[in-house]
């Protein structure tokens, strides 16, 4: 294919040498396009026509490359489930390259499931169908949740069958874009060797990337970490307020950029439950729900311990002193974007310091009641006066939520906004489709099958998940009673 589809401009490639190893993906038999997105190709200003072709999912599988790619294995490291591995790296995906986008912005387009590479540790390096749909899905919802996350550009099939814990299934390659794949992990690696020339050059680059204020700041490196806190709170923070579970919050799934990045055993909690883990491999619940707030700072911390050599290189208790402020800050930071999106939720526009306490009062009659979490939360702007008849049938027992409706109704009497504005302000805060559980595996297990119309009826629904539309009321609604315990796996 001619340099006409991209536009390439690989700076982690041409900055970055070391850091990386170049490489390529395996041929396959028979790449298919199975699912293209066109509106993000616009975006990112690729020729969309050129691309949703044989020759296009060619390349999305790794089977081939563009004029003007660098494709390559990334290093890094990471702590998963709290046991550091100091190499891990791209076992199953490569940077095919970077663009620039229409808005100047600089974009990653990766490859997940391509194949084999120097740190793939024994796997095959390959993906199945369900598993590239489910990221597909997730990673499109939030972005239309306004989550900041990676993206599906294309899904194909490669004409493989592969063997999973379910048996053979169809081999596929997620083509996803980011504004980068930099990690904690990445920094560890190289914190790990002893490496601190280049640790600062990959401090140096993160920061003119995504932090360009602080590029001439003397203080830059307290100043990324920092930043790199704050971006990450404000997206647990997100997580939270949907319901969220990540499952696998190893720090070489934590992004410099503070994107959500790798859709493995995720999840949304249907039944409020601080303690909903989804993950096969998560036996101890250490990313359960409600963990996922302490687990960003336990991994800001381990981003901390690499950047002491560059935070002040004369003084390591200085050092020490200065990253440990930051990080006991985050709860601190935490809260208050956790309060503000809350005060959203609740349809409220000024601030009372008892806000809190209405706010936690909900989930803990949520909690003992198994309420559906997006259910209530979306009824509420139905329930600002009146009987309030959708939200009380959400409880078995209503008479703790009508206890704190009281609480709620007195507090909007206070409240500055215009009873006008309000329940619009809550449905804009509060989605009425989400990606079900239930609903996300009927999709994934119809397309492995062979039938996209489950997933693209799916993918329909989410696209405008704030809105309500007729014929989609199924989609709002929790998994049956026989959908029972939900397990969700790494795809690996």
């Amino acid at each position: 294919m001619g340099s006409a589809a991209f536009n390439f401009d690989n700076s982690y490639a041409r900055d970055l040498e070391g850091f990386y190893v170049p490489w390529k993906g395996a041929e396959v038999p028979a790449p298919k396009m199975v699912r293209f997105n066109r509106e993000l190709a616009g975006e990112l200003g690729l020729d969309a026509n050129a691309l949703d072709t044989d020759a296009g999912a060619a390349i999305f599988a790794g089977h081939s490359s563009p004029e003007g790619a660098s494709p390559l294995a990334m290093a890094y490291a990471g702590h998963q489930f709290g046991g550091f591995s100091p190499q891990l790296g791209d076992g199953r995906a490569l940077l095919l390259g970077e663009v620039i986008d229409r808005d100047g912005i600089r974009r990653d387009i990766h490859l997940k499931g391509s194949g084999r590479t120097p740190f793939s540790r024994g796997g095959d390096g390959k993906a199945v169908l369900g598993p590239v749909l489910r990221e597909y899905i997730i990673g499109e919802a939030m972005h239309a949740f306004g989550v900041p996350s990676t993206r599906a550009l294309a899904a194909v099939t490669t004409g493989e069958q592969i063997m999973r814990q379910n048996g053979m299934e169809p081999g596929a390659v997620l083509a996803r874009v980011a504004s980068s794949h930099l990690r904690v992990g990445t920094f560890q690696f190289f914190a790990a060797r002893g490496e601190t020339d280049r640790l600062r050059q990959l401090a140096d680059y993160a920061i003119t990337r995504h932090y360009p204020e602080l590029a001439q700041k003397n203080d830059r490196y307290i100043g990324l970490l920092t930043a790199v806190r704050d971006r990450q709170a404000e997206l647990i923070v997100k997580w939270m307020h949907l319901g969220f579970v990540h499952g696998v919050m190893n720090t070489d799934n934590m992004t410099i950029s503070g994107e959500t990045i790798d859709y493995g055993p995720c999840a949304f909690i249907d039944d409020y439950d601080p303690a909903a883990v989804f993950s096969s491999i998560d036996s101890q619940g250490r990313y359960a729900y409600g963990n996922q707030p302490k687990i960003a700072q336990w991994n800001l911390a381990r981003l901390a311990e690499t950047l002491l050599d560059l935070i002040n290189p004369d003084d390591s208790d200085g050092a020490v002193a200065q990253a440990s402020e930051v990080i006991n800050g985050f709860p601190e930071v935490y809260e208050q974007a956790w309060i503000s999106g809350m005060r959203a939720k609740l349809g409220l526009s000024g601030q009372e310091e008892q806000d809190i306490e209405l706010a936690t009062g909900l989930l803990a009659v949520m909690e003992t009641q198994a309420a559906d979490f997006t259910r209530v939360f979306r009824s509420l702007s139905s329930a600002i006066e009146g009987d309030a008849p959708e939200t009380r049938a959400l409880f078995a027992n209503p008479t703790g939520f009508d206890m704190w409706l009281a609480q709620w109704r007195a507090r909007l009497e206070r409240d500055p906004m215009p009873e006008s504005e309000r329940r619009a302000a809550m449905d804009r805060s509060n989605p009425v489709y989400i990606p079900r559980n239930h609903l996300v595996e009927a999709a994934l297990s119809d397309a492995t099958d062979g039938d996209l119309s489950t997933f693209e009826r799916l993918m329909q629904v989410l696209s405008d998940p704030f809105t309500p539309r007729p014929g989609f009321d199924v989609y709002a609604l929790g998994a049956p009673g026989d959908f029972g315990p939900y397990t969700t796996y790494c795809g690996t």
